[in-house]
């Protein structure tokens, strides 16, 4: 009898001292922190490198790509129990450049502390806040103008911007090549991301998680849809791909465009 007595002691002491564990950790998961969203352009396996990388394609065309962007935007965070944070919209709008090192990493403040496991994102402006006009649009419509990542305000935001040159078995001659893809038409082409993280992101007051993506810009072209820069080349012009159908085809290749590589909980 007192064996048995000591056992269940025992029991209720582990119970206890896990129960406070467990509620120092609530405790812990508490206010607000940052997370930083990293973007790293590759083509295929490799790091995309400007202005000097022979890039080939499926389809055999080669591609020396000399710049890309792309607007990030609406961007929600999914935490292990299911509940979203969404990030203000006004502050939610970001230009990544290649070029520029310092916009890969979008940094995100005053985010709910939490565990983290997934992430949305549009890729351009979204319509509706388009169509709250060019004032409400305010610095980042001028942000944009100067990473000419617009058109103009009638024709609209350009939501990926994708240039360089290329040849291909009957394009000898290095030729120039520009992918835009924005408002064509009837169709607007904006379109959204989802990603799981392979590792929780853990956001504390102590601890800003850096969600590590990988963009494979090939896939811009080279996707689910395969885009023939060749068939669109207008000789003198190069391959201008800016309007038409074409441009829903390569919205609908962004989808495979992004994935997660890590998390780092620092």
């Amino acid at each position: 009898m007192k064996t048995q007595l000591k056992n269940i002691v025992a029991l209720t002491a582990i119970a206890f001292a896990m129960a406070s564990c467990s509620g120092s950790d609530n405790d812990e998961i508490s206010g607000n922190g940052n997370l930083h969203i990293e973007f790293d352009n590759v083509f295929g396996n490799a790091n995309l490198i400007l202005n000097s990388q022979a890039n080939v394609t499926s389809e055999r065309e080669t591609l020396n790509v000399s710049d890309v962007k792309y607007i990030i935007s609406n961007i929600e965070l999914t935490k292990a129990d299911g509940s979203v944070f969404t990030y203000p919209k006004p502050q939610g709008y970001f230009i990544v450049s290649e070029a520029n090192e310092l916009s890969h990493v979008l940094e995100l403040n005053n985010i709910p502390a939490g565990n983290y496991t997934r992430v949305k994102f549009g890729i351009g402006v979204d319509e509706a806040q388009y169509n709250l006009g060019q004032t409400v649009q305010g610095d980042f419509f001028a942000a944009a103008q100067n990473e000419d990542m617009v058109w103009s305000w009638s024709a609209g935001y350009k939501h990926i911007l994708f240039e360089g040159m290329f040849t291909s078995s009957t394009v000898a001659t290095p030729t120039p090549f520009m992918v835009h893809t924005g408002k064509s038409g009837a169709n607007y082409n904006y379109t959204s991301v989802t990603l799981d993280f392979p590792d929780t992101a853990l956001v504390r007051t102590n601890i800003t998680p850096d969600v590590h993506i990988f963009a494979d810009v090939a896939k811009i072209i080279d996707g689910r849809n395969k885009i023939r820069l060749t068939d669109n080349n207008m000789g003198g012009m190069g391959a201008m791909i800016m309007s038409g159908g074409v441009l829903t085809e390569i919205t609908a290749n962004l989808t495979d465009v992004f994935s997660v590589d890590h998390v780092h909980n620092d």
